[in-house]
């Protein structure tokens, strides 16, 4: 409704930007649709009184009407470009959106084809012992620090572009980025953790990288990327809700082409 309203208001813009102010040297002017040089009269239609008219050359101000004129056609050409872009912009943005599927998760666009990186186990590592994330409950008993980690020392997902742009469906709605991994071992940690026992708290500490995201959708389709060149290395596109433990983990690592 609102560009429809928006394009509505344009057309009458347009249609009185084909009206032209007739300046004459007195500094009035008549409002008309169209003019010619006719010798040495200026034949006019007036908007006004819906007729033409005609008057002596000598009395009109050629040079600011002929002025005027083509600053509004020049302003009037802006204002068209302006609502084209705008639809190539929403017409783009339509497409990306066809081509993401509807189920939770995260994908990329590679060439025609549109892939899906594969959610990772999380694995949380203390100094006793590790438990699969979905299974940690109820928190430990004992306070202390533990790490969040995935298995492999390197992700089999590997990008070489380092502004890799991402889609993530929201499952539901949560905080959602790109985290640098650390790898440790045959690990990558994907954040450090404390655990209060009393208080059942877990302070979460993802290293998060600075990111762009674009809504695409109303339903929790955003198009995300780095906002700077990511180093080669190990990251992870990361959703939660911060400080309960139920973070997604999709990683894919960044190495530079050979």
């Amino acid at each position: 409704m609102r560009k429809l309203l928006a394009a509505l208001l344009f057309l009458g813009a347009v249609a009185w930007a084909v009206n032209v102010k007739l300046y004459l040297k007195d500094g009035s002017y008549h409002i008309v649709s169209e003019y010619k040089v006719e010798s040495d009269r200026v034949r006019f239609y007036s908007v006004e009184r819906s007729e033409w008219e005609e008057i002596p050359l000598t009395l009109v101000d050629l040079k600011k009407t002929e002025s005027e004129a083509a600053a509004r056609k020049e302003e009037l050409a802006k204002d068209a470009k302006i609502l084209s872009d705008e639809d190539a912009v929403e017409s783009s943005i339509r497409k990306e959106v066809m081509r993401i599927p509807q189920n939770p998760g995260v994908y990329w666009i590679e060439g025609a084809q549109t892939k899906a990186l594969k959610l990772a186990e999380s694995v949380v590592h203390s100094n006793k012992r590790r438990e699969v994330l979905k299974a940690l409950s109820p928190i430990p008993t004992v306070s202390g620090k533990a790490t969040l980690e995935i298995e492999g020392a390197h992700s089999p997902n590997v990008f070489t572009d380092p502004e890799q742009e991402f889609y993530i469906q929201l499952s539901e709605t949560e905080r959602f980025g790109i985290a640098k991994l650390t790898p440790k071992g045959g690990v990558r940690i994907v954040e450090n953790l404390t655990y209060q026992p009393i208080t059942k708290e877990v302070t979460e500490e993802p290293t998060l990288v600075e990111i762009f995201r674009q809504e695409l959708a109303p339903d929790g389709l955003y198009k995300i990327w780095p906002e700077e060149k990511l180093e080669p290395g190990e990251y992870a596109v990361v959703q939660y809700t911060a400080n309960k433990m139920d973070i997604q983990v999709w990683d894919f690592a960044i190495k530079e082409p050979k």
